[in-house]
């Protein structure tokens, strides 16, 4: 890494930090639509309480 570069996640900082409202809302509705598909999957899939239960 060269003196002046910043590690990955400084630089991914930066740029969301400096990015305009509409692209900050691009991302955070694409983070909500990943966290809807994570939540439907799990309710999908039973849990380990609900196999021993027999639910």
């Amino acid at each position: 890494m060269s003196a002046g570069a910043l590690p990955q996640r400084a630089a991914a900082a930066l740029i969301y930090q400096h990015s305009d409202v509409e692209r900050q809302q691009e991302v955070a509705s694409g983070l909500g639509q990943l966290v809807r598909a994570a939540r439907q999957k799990g309710k999908e899939k039973p849990s380990g309480a609900d196999l021993v239960q027999g639910v």
